[in-house]
């Protein structure tokens, strides 16, 4: 695991919680990128793909939720900015070798802070929705690999994750 500085940024001295104050900085465009992924039994990823669940289209259902979950961070976690996101996508890819639903999430702004909790959040609600609407025919479902894959804009720049081994 990579450092990013000497401090954790939502405390101050004395050790008390504060949401950062963005004021003095910048203005500019900045996207993050995240991943995770829903493992489950050969036949549930196979009614995922024929899309005829009888709730309906697990995976509209999914990129709704994980959009609405970006758009809704800041109520989410206690410390993060509400931000006024410009765009935010969340896409699937079906991995039938290894029976899993694959999620992507891109959030996009032009703000003087990040946006990698609201990507993170997508596909983490993306998640849960698609083991919420599959529960029923597969409740061993795993959810995993959740991470930031890149960021970029603001004052530290580009960062990109390693390849996974």
């Amino acid at each position: 695991m990579g450092s990013t500085g000497d401090q954790l940024t939502h405390f101050d001295a004395g050790g008390n919680a504060r949401m950062v104050d963005v004021t003095e900085k910048a203005v500019t465009e900045r996207i993050a990128e995240a991943e995770g992924v829903v493992t489950m039994l050969p036949q549930t990823l196979e009614l995922i793909a024929r899309g005829d669940h009888k709730k309906g289209d697990v995976l509209a259902v999914a990129r709704i939720a994980g959009i609405q979950a970006a758009k809704k961070c800041s109520d989410l976690i206690p410390l993060c900015h509400p931000l006024m996101l410009s765009s935010v996508k969340v896409d699937f890819e079906l991995d039938e070798s290894n029976n899993q639903v694959r999620i992507a999430a891109r959030c996009k702004l032009a703000a003087q802070t990040g946006v990698e909790m609201e990507a993170l959040t997508a596909v983490s609600v993306a998640a849960l929705t698609i083991y919420d609407m599959c529960k029923a025919v597969d409740k061993g479902m795993e959810i995993g690999g959740i991470r930031l894959l890149s960021k970029s804009g603001g004052r530290s720049g580009e960062w990109q994750a390693e390849a996974k081994a």
